[in-house]
């Protein structure tokens, strides 16, 4: 049985959805139940809540049963009980100390010495994980749903449009942008393979609302020749990655979005979202961000 169990961990499962090629259960929070920490990082913050307080009921059950040893370990009151000793566990592990409830033994006094010791630790561990969630950096960048194809100076040019939700400035944002294919050597391996898009740019010093990426599609790019029936058989995928730094907290931030097949669209440009108002000033209108308009 653990030898099945290991072999079907040892398996994973790539499926097709929407038209982009995805691992079953990849990076979703329950598939690290054998990391604890990834877990922890993951997981919903109700969940990370539940976690806590089930780890800290735990400990003050196993610390009340040690306490119930000593029948004279507890002193402040005339009955105890494991209700007592839970509680003299809970203002002991969290350092509360009311006063009316104290160690009267020696074996207790060890007993507070070492739940105070597991106290720091699991208090320091808790407050690093919830410190490591509210300082993960996360990105609102918004990606068109579909990329156009269509003549740009005379060339075929794919696009798709990016935007800053957050409307702050990501510094030194930088675009990265590859096919991913299914290819087939000269001896007949299929390999999944990763081929580079060069951008007109790939590079701005500050992002702060809408980028239009564009890549020419001539003879020397990985898209020249492809239709759209040959990259869905061959699951051809379109990956796309920005960085920057987030000038508000001044840290490291990731993107990326991916675009299959059937989300290229031939012949069809964006609708443009800067219009001139009666004022003279210019003004983005995100309601058309994600429209296309026929090229005639």
């Amino acid at each position: 049985m653990r030898i099945k169990r290991k072999l079907e961990r040892s398996i994973i499962k790539l499926e097709q959805r929407d038209g982009v090629l995805q691992v079953v259960g990849g990076n979703s929070w329950h598939s690290y139940f054998r990391d604890p920490y990834h877990l922890m990082l993951t997981i919903p913050w109700p969940g990370f809540a539940a976690i806590v307080a089930i780890v800290n009921i735990f400990l003050n059950a196993v610390f009340a049963s040690l306490y119930l040893l000593d029948t004279k370990a507890i002193g402040g009151l005339d009955n105890i009980g494991f209700l007592e000793s839970f509680f003299f566990s809970v203002q002991t592990l969290a350092s509360i100390g009311y006063g009316v409830m104290h160690p009267d033994t020696l074996y207790a006094n060890l007993l507070v010495t070492l739940e105070s010791i597991a106290s720091l630790m699991l208090f320091a561990v808790i407050t690093g994980i919830a410190f490591a969630r509210f300082a993960k950096s996360s990105a609102r960048v918004m990606f068109s749903r579909a990329a156009t194809i269509h003549d740009y100076n005379g060339i075929p040019t794919l696009m798709f449009r990016t935007a800053n939700e957050r409307r702050n400035n990501i510094l030194e944002a930088k675009l990265s942008v590859y096919l991913m294919i299914d290819e087939v050597t000269a001896e007949g391996h299929m390999m999944r393979r990763l081929h580079e898009l060069k951008l007109v740019r790939d590079h701005s010093p500050v992002f702060l609302l809408s980028w239009t990426v564009m890549h020419t599609i001539n003879e020397s790019s990985p898209l020249y020749g492809l239709t759209v029936e040959t990259m869905e058989r061959l699951h051809a995928q379109i990956l796309v990655s920005l960085t920057g730094v987030d000038e508000t907290i001044e840290g490291t931030l990731h993107a990326r979005h991916m675009y299959a097949a059937r989300n290229l669209m031939f012949d069809r440009r964006f609708v443009d979202v800067i219009h001139m108002g009666n004022d003279g000033h210019r003004y983005l209108d995100y309601r058309h961000f994600h429209e296309t308009t026929e090229i005639l």
